[in-house]
This record gives C-alpha cells, sequence and structure tokens, in this order.
C-alpha cells in the first residue's frame, strides 16, 4: 500500500496555505479534494476581505489568527502581486446610542493588536465619504479586499512547484487508523486507499464528516456543524464610496451584518446576510431586496430599490448555532482522543480566509 507522510483533506484557501507551509518545509504532501479543482466552496463565496481583527475575543484563535494573517497576506499579495486593496473600513453608528460600541470595539481591537483604529465624529466620516450618513464612526486602517481567486491560484502554483501532489474529483470515503502508524484513507473514485502519516482536516463544510470519519463522536466533542447562507446584492448605481462601510455589529457576533463592500474594480456589494439552512445550495436565496434595502439605508440614503440585483450566495461552516453564544476555530492535535497525528481544523468561517496563511503556520507548529 502506498504511502505519505501528510495527507490534507480539501483544497480550499486553509488547505493550501497548510499544503503549501508543510510541503515547503520539505515533507512529502498529498492534498485530496472533492471537487474538481481548488477553492470551490466557502473561499471562492464571500466578501473578500481581508479583515483586521476588531470583532474577535482577546486570546481566541479567531483574534490571534486574523491579525496574524492580516499582515501576512498583505506581504504576500505584494510580493505574488495578487490584485488587493488597502481601502480601510469604517464602522458606521447609526445613531448615538451606537457610539459607546464603536469606542468599546476600539478598546478590544486595541487589545487584539489591530493598529491604527481611530473614533471619527459626524463631520470627519463625511469628509471622508460624502454619501455616507452617520452618526460617527470606528476608523479601521488596516481592512482590504483582495482577489481571493488568484490567491488560492497563487497557493496552488507554489505547493505544485514545491513537490506537492493534489488529486481532485477524490472524496475521502473512510479513514481508518493503522497498526502500521498514521491512516488508512479510502476515497472514492476507484477506491483508492493509501496510508498517511499524518492526516489535517481541513475540509471546510465537510469538515464534520472527515471528523465522524476518523472516528470522533462530533456530538460529544462539540464539533456540530451548522450551515450559515449568507446573499449578495449588487449595487448598479454608482456612490462615492472608496472605504468597506460595516454597521455595528449584534453582541453576539451571528454575523457582521449586512456591510457595503467596494470591488477591486470599483463596484459595490451589499451582503451578507445570515440564515441557517440545512443542506448546501448555493442558489439565491434572498429574493427580496427589502431588508437588504432598509440595512444600508441607515448609511446610504441614497439607495433606493432600483439599485440593486442579485449577485451571489455562499454558506459558513459555523459552529455557532442559531441563537448560541461566540464560537472559537477549531484548530487541534486529537492525541486526546486516541487519534495522534490527527490535526483537526472544525468551524473554519470568517475570518478564515484573511487567516488562511496564519493558520497554515499554526498547524506547522502543532505538527
Amino acid at each position: 500500500m502506498d504511502k505519505v507522510e501528510i495527507a490534507v483533506i480539501g483544497a480550499g484557501a486553509a488547505g493550501l496555505a497548510a499544503a503549501l507551509k508543510l510541503s515547503s518545509s520539505g515533507k512529502e504532501v498529498l492534498l485530496l479534494e472533492k471537487n474538481e479543482s481548488y477553492g470551490r466552496e466557502t473561499s471562492s463565496r464571500s466578501s473578500e476581505v481581508i479583515h483586521s481583527g476588531l470583532y474577535y475575543p482577546q486570546n481566541s484563535l479567531k483574534a490571534s489568527l486574523c491579525v496574524r494573517g492580516n499582515s501576512l497576506i498583505y506581504s504576500y499579495c505584494r510580493k505574488k502581486r495578487i490584485p488587493f486593496k488597502n481601502t480601510g473600513k469604517i464602522v458606521a453608528a447609526s445613531g448615538n446610542s451606537e457610539l459607546e460600541q464603536l469606542a468599546d470595539l476600539m478598546r478590544s481591537g486595541s487589545k487584539n493588536g489591530v493598529k491604527g483604529l481611530r473614533l471619527l465624529s459626524t463631520a470627519e466620516l463625511r469628509s471622508l465619504e460624502p454619501d455616507i450618513n452617520s452618526a460617527g464612526g470606528l476608523f479601521v486602517p488596516s481592512t482590504g479586499i483582495m482577489d481571493s481567486h488568484s490567491l488560492m491560484k497563487s497557493l496552488y502554483s507554489e505547493f505544485r512547484a514545491s513537490g506537492g501532489l493534489a488529486v481532485f474529483n477524490c472524496e475521502v470515503t473512510g479513514i481508518q487508523k493503522s497498526g502500521k502508524g498514521g491512516y488508512e484513507i479510502k476515497s472514492s473514485g476507484d477506491s483508492y486507499s493509501f496510508l498517511a502519516g499524518k492526516l489535517i482536516n481541513c475540509a471546510g463544510l465537510g469538515s464534520e464528516r472527515i471528523a465522524r470519519a476518523a472516528g470522533i463522536d462530533t456530538v460529544k466533542a462539540d464539533y456540530r456543524l451548522h450551515f450559515c447562507k449568507g446573499d449578495y446584492y449588487r449595487i448598479k448605481k454608482r456612490f462615492a464610496v472608496s472605504r468597506l462601510i460595516y454597521p455595528v455589529p449584534a453582541p453576539e457576533l451571528h454575523n457582521l451584518g449586512v456591510h457595503l463592500t467596494t470591488g477591486l474594480s470599483g463596484g459595490l456589494r451589499l451582503g451578507p446576510n445570515a440564515y441557517y439552512v440545512d443542506s448546501i445550495d448555493y442558489s439565491f436565496g434572498t429574493k427580496d431586496s427589502s431588508v437588504f434595502l432598509s440595512s444600508a439605508k441607515t448609511f446610504l440614503p441614497g439607495l433606493e430599490p432600483g439599485d440593486l440585483c442579485p449577485d451571489t450566495s455562499g454558506i459558513r461552516p459555523k459552529l455557532q448555532g442559531p441563537g448560541e453564544a461566540f464560537r472559537d476555530f477549531v484548530i487541534k492535535d486529537e492525541s486526546d482522543k486516541g487519534l495522534p497525528g490527527l490535526i483537526n481544523l472544525t468551524g473554519i468561517e470568517s475570518p478564515g480566509l484573511t487567516s488562511c496563511l496564519a493558520i497554515a503556520e499554526y498547524i506547522e507548529q502543532i505538527l
């Protein structure tokens, strides 16, 4: 039976970054992906925002990996000439009652290591963004946008150039701990099986299924995933907006609210909203744009119903279910469950794209 040193399951941004990091350090790495190519799910269906690390609880993985990942992504994009723009972001208060929340956000973001945060008065905000109406804002200079497809193409090309092997249309159907050390992995197609000394589960939306296949009781381990869908509307009308505009988020961080994102080509998008679904279906779900319109008009009063047209949809693999409190990334070696050398990644939602290079570093440290 063939054997590889490390198998990585899942070729989204985190899986690609982990495979490249390990392959570049001289490891023999096999990357397995059930789809016909890399980045076909969560990583390619997002706002493409380079997040700052503003919102997450201090000392959480989401906070530390996002702040580290923010720096790494900008550096990587510059080095590899991947399209990006350091736009900055404004969290806009809809009224005076939200100004104290902005001050709290600035304090927590500063504790996370986010640099350059400053509060804006109504006049200061209007001077930066004349079309935006707000009682005040929080300016976040490290936020930006990037071309996530170009990012993943570069990661994949570098992985292949470093000697890594990727197999697509290859769904993992079974994982068995081997008496010879490591794991026997069975896959679809020709029912091919092989041994992997180490196994890294980066399967995103399928990460709970992979964890179960490896023998983990995902209910007992609290690894149950909840599929949270979000839709985007594109704005046809031109507005003089050059930065990302976010509302003040709900305290439970269910999502960051319907926000305004500038595209690399200058267009504007609204979204995502957030609603839980039972299955993976990327058809556009929010046929009524009134929710988007009413949310956006609090800071973009010139927006009218005819300015919106449906764009795309994405699904996030959340550990946090409806009405539940904040949940952090899970990135851990499962030795305590009798599965040494299995690195399990679960609940890698936002800010997973921003954090992908930092996640790869973290995985290497665990190994």
